[in-house]
């Protein structure tokens, strides 16, 4: 199993940026993918990014152009850049991870193809 520690959260006005942090360890992170999630109150958790092993990037077409995905072994955290935020941005965010070194080459964007969760980090934007 990894431990995942999402951070950054906050309540911001439309049009401002936020940078969300995922700090990993108890596998070697740079073995893993890592992707964010979302979830509005009273929705499903959905697919916002991810970053294979090999820093393939991938983005849900309502975030692509406005957030950017990112990993820094060295430091064992993965960092979601969210800019131009929107008030349908809102929700808590999650960090997951993939941690078969094989499935973890591949993009992943569905809920049960991720084994670790972190706790979630609240994003509120207001109009």
């Amino acid at each position: 199993q990894v431990q995942l520690v999402e951070s950054g959260g906050g309540l911001v006005q439309a049009g401002d940026s936020l940078r969300l942090s995922c700090a990993a360890s108890g596998r070697t992170f740079s073995t893993l993918a890592i992707g964010w999630f979302r979830q509005a109150p009273g929705k499903e958790r959905e697919f916002v990014s991810t970053i294979t092993r090999h820093e393939i990037t991938y983005y849900a077409d309502s975030v692509k152009g406005r957030f950017t995905i990112s990993r820094d072994n060295t430091k064992n955290t993965a960092y979601l850049q969210m800019n131009s935020l929107k008030p349908e941005d809102t929700g808590a965010y999650y960090c997951a991870a993939v941690l078969s070194v094989f499935s973890s080459l591949k993009i992943r964007t569905g809920v049960s193809e991720y084994d670790s969760w972190g706790q979630g980090t609240q994003v509120t934007v207001s109009s």
